[in-house]
């Protein structure tokens, strides 16, 4: 289908020499894994015993899971398949249009252009958008797309600030912190597609890795294929068409002071079908410093361009991401 990135075309060569190695490890199988389901809706009670017993449940959740689902989390099931459908929209068109999306507030990544093995191949597409940054002309005929990605992002935005700050009330952070570091244009969403794939136990729909965020929101489809790395053991996550999914970055790892971790995570690659999952990347502004709350600190204080930075640097030479451990004290 010409809707489907070259793949195959623009890595042969690196396909060629990996698949004599023992790359068999990106389809080892996992056990499934029932992740904690907190309803929110016991935020909104009357009933002070029934908010804070809510409150400890999502903090117990984030310490002991890192990855825990939410339902009656505020975004209506209409404009989460409304996001769904604009998105399948947006991948389904040719390749040669999509590879063409440029503009800051919208942009097409597929693949790894850094990869140098199998295990660094990420087999998905990726549209990286910008809800709050202004169009350009360019981006005029995905009026709406954007209009629902921005309707998304407002409920997201909301959500993930919501969170954050009973989080943060482990640590007894200021209640404005998150408010003051995260505005609404400091995050985004990444709209992900994974194509079928002819070599599923070789490479992986996307690679092991932790988010560079203080928390990741996430709306997938049913197909599944997401694992996370638990005790040592890779475990498959059962969707939820009930649940959005939570997950802990390295940012609140970091403040924190290892409160709270953030796990390796990965996609693995199927066969026959396709999935599509929505993340939103809830982040604060470059210029924002990431300080540990705790003592003795774990991690010297960094901003967030420094750390994109680093990670930035550390995929170009490596392939791959180094993360918080560039940062210890």
């Amino acid at each position: 289908m010409d809707y489907e990135p070259p793949f195959l075309e623009a890595c042969r060569k690196l396909l060629e020499s990996s698949l004599s190695l023992d790359t068999r490890a990106a389809a080892a199988a996992a056990a499934d894994c029932e992740l904690p389901v907190i309803d929110l809706d016991s935020l909104n009670s009357t009933k002070h015993a029934e908010r804070e017993e809510c409150m400890k449940e999502i903090i117990e959740a984030a310490k002991q899971w890192v990855f825990f689902q939410v339902v009656n989390h505020g975004i209506s099931q209409q404009l989460l398949q409304r996001l769904l459908l604009e998105q399948m929209k947006m991948f389904h068109r040719p390749f040669v249009q999509k590879s063409r999306e440029t503009s800051r507030a919208f942009s097409y990544k597929w693949g790894n252009p850094f990869a140098t093995n199998l295990r660094h191949l990420s087999w998905s597409e990726a549209f990286h958008i910008l809800p709050h940054e202004p169009p350009s002309t360019a981006d005029d005929h995905h009026k709406c797309l954007r209009s629902t990605t921005e309707a998304y992002a407002r409920k997201g935005g909301a959500l993930a600030e919501k969170l954050a700050e009973i989080l943060g009330q482990e640590m007894n952070m200021k209640s404005r912190y998150f408010r003051e570091k995260c505005l609404p244009n400091t995050s985004f969403l990444r709209l992900n597609r994974y194509p079928p794939c002819p070599i599923p136990k070789h490479v992986f729909g996307f690679m092991p890795h932790s988010d560079s965020t203080f928390l990741t929101i996430v709306f997938e489809d049913q197909v599944g294929g997401l694992q996370l790395l638990r005790d040592g053991n890779w475990v498959s996550v059962k969707p939820n068409p009930h649940a959005l999914l939570i997950n802990i970055g390295d940012l609140f790892q970091a403040l924190s002071n290892g409160v709270y971790k953030s796990i390796k995570h990965r996609v693995v690659a199927a066969q026959k079908v396709e999935r599509f999952s929505v993340a939103y990347f809830y982040n604060p502004s470059y210029d924002a410093v990431i300080e540990s709350h705790g003592t003795p600190k774990i991690y010297r204080s960094f901003t967030f361009r420094e750390y994109k930075q680093q990670i930035e640097k550390d995929v170009k030479e490596t392939g791959d991401k180094v993360g918080l451990f560039r940062f210890l004290l």
